[in-house]
């Protein structure tokens, strides 16, 4: 289900940040077991995810996003946020964030959002 809005994405230059937030839909927590991951596709790619918070206190990062990039929640764990520096012309992508939560046979996809357009050229 789609319920869950990104923004913050836009034109950057070169080695500046921006911080990208997922919000979810009239304020809802997310729950404690989810998967809440940061993908972004750009043509000619496979959708990447690139920084995920898995449970309550672990979080991945691609390769390519290490040292770079940083996700985290607001304090009442209805936002997340991905702080993105030093960007690089690479990162240019359409970023969306996922929820997934556990079941018993593993996680399913739970929400979604439509995604936030990142440039990044001089």
């Amino acid at each position: 289900q789609v319920q869950l809005v990104e923004s913050g994405g836009g034109l950057v230059q070169p080695g500046g940040s921006l911080r990208l937030s997922c919000a979810s839909s009239g304020g809802s927590i997310f729950s404690y077991d989810t998967f809440l991951g940061w993908y972004r596709l750009a043509p000619g790619n496979q959708r990447e995810l690139v920084a995920a918070l898995i449970g309550t206190d672990t979080t991945k990062y691609a390769d390519s996003a290490k040292g770079r990039f940083t996700s985290s929640t607001n304090s009442d764990r209805n936002t997340v946020y991905l702080q993105m520096n030093n960007l690089k012309p690479e990162d240019t992508a359409l970023y969306d964030c996922n929820e997934d939560r556990c079941s018993d046979a593993g996680y399913y996809q739970f929400r979604w959002g439509q995604g936030t357009q990142v440039t990044v050229s001089s």
